[in-house]
């Protein structure tokens, strides 16, 4: 018999057993690990979304009115925020996380995992808590975030259903000297877009503090929402859908040069394109060659795309020089194109892409602590996303799966 889950929004579905700690680097063959280069002393900080996952494996997506059955049933912590950070503690980094969680079993079990992956969880905000470890304010009843994942074999896609936290988090709930606590020694601040208010204030307090600050900008997200964390941003990480949403311009090349001109502060936009890998446009230093003709950002990316050498297994990356670019109807600027690959999986090696977009931003942070320059950071970040994506959620808190 399938496993069914039933729950109201103000309850949270039953614990399932615990999960055992993944490996980031697990899925992959010895040979093929990169050589990660030290990060001691660089400190992240992370401010979002923390959650535990239910993770249903179907055949199929299922159509309207059916009934099916599960194969697997995977219980694992999730949240953009937490996977990113528990992805950047694996590679070595000293991680601190501000989120959020109710004084519930979830709650409880969200943040011993995240203990064991090594992220410091003294800033996380817990509701109605008895134990003071993890107490900044104390708050009435509640309910941690929790989220259905239907998995589909055929497709190799995912579904999240979201339950959303109560009460939400907002910036009083975070104490002005334990925010300036939060952010002592941080050289990296990343923030997933959740709970605006809170992200906006804390990137107002890391800008006093010359912290730079990572955004990953999800299309789900209103432009009043992230409008005001993508003015202050150092990088922008988002994936496919972003570029086109934020600027009505279909093209992945254009959109991102009309990202850039919008946010002057930010020093690249990179998106994640799945089994196509990612792109990125990164900035040059003002006046550099900016005299020279204004090339068209289109016609850039097609000659990087004939570079590509497609009978490369492993993740690479081609680049354009720095030059003017521009599009149509849109200004120009001093910057450089890149384009990197996706590791090669075959069909039966793929499992799904739950997290995998965390897991990219986890090595893009690991990237920017050490200084990795983006002609070797993308290609990393593509192979510890397809590490994730052949090992069944395993960046994030990996569960034990359960048969149905």
């Amino acid at each position: 018999m399938p496993l069914l889950l039933r729950c109201s929004p103000a309850a949270s579905p039953p614990l399932l057993p615990r999960r055992r700690s993944g490996s980031l680097l697990s899925a992959a063959p010895p040979g093929r690990r990169p050589l990660l280069p030290a990060a001691a002393g660089r400190v992240v900080l992370g401010c979002g979304l923390v959650t535990l996952d239910y993770l249903a494996t179907v055949d199929a997506y299922p159509r309207p009115d059916d009934k099916i059955r599960s194969g697997e049933l995977q219980v694992s912590g999730g949240g953009n925020a937490g996977n990113a950070l528990t992805g950047a503690a694996r590679l070595g980094l000293n991680t601190r996380l501000i989120s959020k969680v109710a004084n519930d079993e979830i709650g409880g079990t969200v943040l011993s995992e995240l203990k064991e992956a090594g992220i410091d969880i003294s800033h996380v905000i817990r509701c109605n808590a008895s134990n003071h470890v993890y107490i900044e304010k104390i708050s009435d009843g509640g309910n941690t975030t929790f989220v259905y994942v239907i998995i589909d074999k055929q497709t190799k896609t995912r579904t999240c259903i979201i339950t959303s936290g109560y009460p939400p988090m907002i910036p009083s709930d975070l104490r002005m000297s334990s925010l300036s606590a939060a952010l002592q020694d941080v050289s990296l601040l990343y923030l997933d877009g959740y709970s605006d208010e809170m992200a906006l204030a804390v990137a107002k307090q890391a800008d006093q503090m010359k912290i730079p600050i990572l955004v990953d900008a999800e299309p789900e997200r209103t432009r009043e929402e992230l409008g005001g964390l993508l003015s202050l941003a150092s990088y922008i990480v988002c994936n496919g859908k972003f570029p086109e949403k934020w600027t009505s311009i279909p093209s992945i090349p254009s959109a991102l040069l009309e990202i850039l001109l919008q946010y002057p502060r930010a020093c690249f936009a990179v998106v994640t394109l799945g089994e196509n890998g990612c792109m990125m446009l990164e900035r040059g230093k003002d006046g550099e060659n900016y005299e020279t003709e204004p090339v068209d950002i289109e016609n850039v990316a097609e000659s990087l795309r004939l570079k590509v050498d497609k009978d490369d297994i492993l993740p690479t990356c081609v680049s354009s020089k720095f030059m003017r670019l521009t599009a149509r109807g849109s200004g120009n600027i001093f910057a450089r194109l890149l384009i990197g690959t996706a590791e090669s999986i075959p069909a039966s090696g793929l499992v799904d892409t739950t997290g995998c977009g965390d897991a990219f931003i986890g090595a893009v942070l690991h990237g920017l602590s050490t200084e990795m320059p983006p002609e070797k950071m993308l290609p990393f970040a593509c192979q510890v996303a397809s590490n994730v994506e052949q090992s069944a959620h395993d960046l994030a808190y990996h569960g034990n799966p359960i048969h149905a």
